[in-house]
């Protein structure tokens, strides 16, 4: 690309375009002297191509409605080799954030930067560095990551990544961090109301401006509470240091809008709203805040994200993929394009989907399903939740005109309805195109929320440890909370990649606030089992999962499923034993605390696509590329209730790989599993 191209390319992003020379770099000739006081998110780079990158700062001023700031690049910290100088805009209608795209940049290369304001006052210095040439074939090494609540714990895991990058040798950095959504958690809690949740502390993050009062939590309700909220995740200090350390590639998932918002629906208290000026003001604070090169609708503005105008009005149609026609609903959705593809040397495409502004009202969340959800159970029969998840496509366009559950029935409530859909009619296509096109070695799909499916097996519970017996024909689901519930569309995706003889075929995601390894597979047994590819869920930076929430339970006669609380020990969390292995070893273990006996009691065909699972795991996940391998590296640090005081962001649990040798299309995957550090013994 040259530099006429660049430019043009720059102004359809909206940003400023600087462009690198191919000259002789030369010593800075700004008076730069820091001070981060007036920078106080400091720096950020962001989607890094093999010619350019995205840079960001946030400089507010007292006065003043536009003012500029000076950027620099160099191949040197001390920035005696500044290779570009360029003056950017930054200003107030985009809260006070800025933004600049510089390109002719060498490929592969470590860069610095810093920002100084027309006194000489300069941002702290940020690292960065550019993606490899498409024919680069040294291996692509990332972390991905999810889940970062400021609001109840610490990012010592972004502590624990930067410590070990600076030590690391040179082939065994990070390129990138992908983050794979959550960056905020918009449900804020105020610590004179909730002190503590489980054994956290809740942190203060300030007054939500304008906020508005939901159970225990505030949520922003225009787009001065979404910058604030964004403000007071990038004040911690580890998560700044990783943004100046690390460029990142970033995807929302749920919180970056409406805890269980869609569309531009939101959901309090069990009642939906329309909310179309809130989706496009969670857009904006996205764009503003996060560098990336994702499409806006407001064109080839070059500092500012200029909203549409939209109104709150009713959703009442839907297209045949269930999104609302009301003209303001497709604006808002509109106002922001973030799925898109990056290309990372010879061996990685990354491909990141948006599973929230485009996804169908979750069928299984509607009054007519409230008989799937069982008093005595905590899973739904799985044949219940794929009849309702296939609509009128379910078995070939036959479905019942009821469902079973048990002695009893209920209407099939989705037999005249679409199949479910998470990605949305466009974006599936492209996301099948870019499948099917990509000639790197790895194709790698960041899907924001988890693909392996969670489920087990009631059916072999103990005759009379819970009052009725299970009403489900086989096994059972956790539900349809991320996309392991969207049965139809991923098997749809999975028989692409089989059909089209896709090689190389990855799932990353995180959501689920716990370390999965396994096999990206259409169905399992009865159903069959024949993987395409594999999958690899990340633990959460600092949120709260579902093994912790356990560990406040009351007690019920299903709790040894879910912990085991033995006296003057940590509780255990056997959910894992439970979803890997089944409900009897999850029992046995709970009983005996005896590891070989619960293992010899594993049904084989509850989990055939699961390596590891834990759903205590908080920290995050190292991927390495290379041409015929790939490699998964999960680093679980200690539960994260404090800020550690060691520059290494404190101990570790363990630390475990799983790697696979390139399968040809047509043959399975397999994943190899080494213990590196600690122990994980319910998980494996």
């Amino acid at each position: 690309m040259d530099r006429r191209q660049f430019l043009a390319s720059a102004a359809l992003l909206g940003v400023i375009g600087i462009w690198a020379p191919r000259s002789a770099a030369v010593p800075s000739r700004v008076a730069w002297r820091e001070d981060r006081a007036l920078y106080p998110q400091g720096v950020a780079s962001g989607d890094p191509d093999e010619h350019s990158i995205m840079l960001w700062t946030r400089r507010p001023f007292d006065q003043g409605e536009r003012h500029a700031l000076t950027v620099e690049v160099a191949l040197d910290a001390s920035f005696r080799r500044v290779v570009a100088t360029a003056r950017v805009p930054v200003l107030a209608a985009a809260d006070w954030t800025c933004r600049a795209l510089v390109g002719g940049l060498l490929p592969a290369t470590i860069y610095w930067y810093r920002f100084t304001d027309d006194k000489g006052a300069g941002s702290r210095i940020g690292r960065t560095i550019t993606a490899p040439r498409v024919t680069d074939r040294r291996p692509v090494r990332f972390a991905f990551v999810s889940c970062q609540s400021v609001n109840e714990g610490a990012q010592n895991a972004f502590r624990r990544m930067i410590w070990e990058d600076e030590r690391a040798p040179d082939d065994r950095k990070l390129g990138f961090v992908l983050h794979l959504g959550d960056f905020i958690y918009e449900v804020v809690e105020y610590p004179d109301e909730v002190p503590h949740r489980y054994s956290r502390t809740v942190y203060d993050l300030g007054r939500v401006p304008d906020s508005r009062k939901v159970s225990n939590f505030h949520v922003p309700t225009n787009l001065a509470g979404y910058r604030h909220i964004y403000r007071a995740h990038i004040d911690d200090p580890d998560i700044q240091d990783a943004r100046a350390h690390f460029p990142f590639v970033c995807i929302g998932d749920n919180h970056e809008f409406s805890w269980q918002g869609w569309q531009s629906f939101i959901k309090y208290d069990g009642k939906v709203e329309p909310a179309q000026p809130l989706r496009v003001a969670a857009n904006q604070a996205w764009w503003e805040y996060i560098p990336s090169r994702v499409r806006k609708a407001s064109g080839a503005g070059l500092d500012q994200f200029r909203p549409p105008a939209v109104t709150t009005a009713a959703i009442e149609t839907f297209d045949d993929h269930g999104f609302g026609t009301e003209p303001n609903n497709r604006t808002a959705v509109g106002s922001m394009t973030a799925y898109r593809a990056l290309r990372y040397g010879r061996h990685v495409e990354l491909i990141l989907t948006d599973f929230h502004s485009y996804k169908m009202a979750d069928p299984t969340d509607r009054p007519e399903a409230a008989p799937l959800n069982l008093d005595d159970f905590p899973v739904t029969p799985q044949e219940a939740l794929e009849i309702v998840d296939g609509g009128k496509d379910y078995a070939g366009g036959k479905p019942p005109a009821t469902i079973a559950i048990g002695d009893k029935t209920i209407p099939n409530y989705r037999k005249d309805e679409p199949a479910y859909t998470v990605l949305g009619r466009e974006q599936k296509a492209w996301l099948k195109d870019r499948l099917t096109r990509s000639t790197a070695t790895w194709k790698i799909w960041g899907a924001t929320n988890g693909t392996l499916d969670m489920r087990t097996d009631p059916q072999n519970l103990p005759a009379g440890l819970v009052k009725t017996a299970w009403p489900g024909k086989g096994y059972g689901t956790f539900g349809g909370g991320d996309f392991s519930g969207a049965f139809a569309e991923r098997a749809e995706i999975y028989d692409t990649v089989r059909d089209q003889k896709v090689s190389g075929f990855v799932t990353v995601s995180g959501d689920r606030h716990s370390f999965w390894a396994g096999y990206a597979a259409p169905a399992l047994p009865p159903a069959g089992f024949a993987p395409v590819g594999i999958s690899f869920i990340t633990g959460s930076i600092s949120a709260p999962g579902l093994a912790e929430a356990t560990e406040y339970w009351k007690d019920f006669p299903l709790l040894p499923l879910f912990v085991r609380k033995a006296p003057g020990a940590q509780p255990e969390a056997t959910i894992n034993l439970m979803l890997k292995r089944g409900v009897r070893a999850a029992l046995e273990y709970a009983a005996s605390g005896d590891i070989a006996k619960a293992r010899a009691l594993t049904n084989p065909d509850v989990a055939p696509h699961l390596e590891f699972v834990d759903m205590a795991g908080h920290g995050y996940a190292v991927v390495s590329a290379g041409p015929d391998w790939i490699d998964s590296e999960f680093v679980c640090i200690v539960r994260p209730v404090a800020r550690a005081i060691t520059p290494d962001g404190g101990p570790l649990r363990y630390r475990v790989s799983h790697q696979a040798r390139l399968w040809q299309p047509g043959t399975p995957p397999r994943l190899t599993r080494r213990m590196l550090e600690g122990d994980a013994k319910l998980s494996v």
